[in-house]
């Protein structure tokens, strides 16, 4: 998507620099996905503590029986 944006330039130069990129579009494209990452992230550690669950081990670690060929 082509927009056009008022974005302070001495920013966006000193994390093109930082994140070493060589274009503005890099950049703003890889901080976009970094605010979206990290949404995520606090979501989840939001839910930390709060979700139980109840695994038996030593079932799931039994694995099922290998089919033979041919039957």
């Amino acid at each position: 998507m082509r927009t056009t944006l008022d974005l302070p330039e001495e920013l966006v130069d000193r994390a093109r620099e930082v994140l070493g990129f060589k274009s503005k579009t890099d950049t703003i494209v890889y901080a976009l996905k970094e605010v979206v990452r990290r949404g995520h992230v606090q979501g989840l550690t939001a839910l930390f503590g709060k979700v139980h669950i109840e695994l038996d081990i030593d079932k799931v670690r039994e694995r099922p029986p290998v089919p033979k060929r041919g039957a």
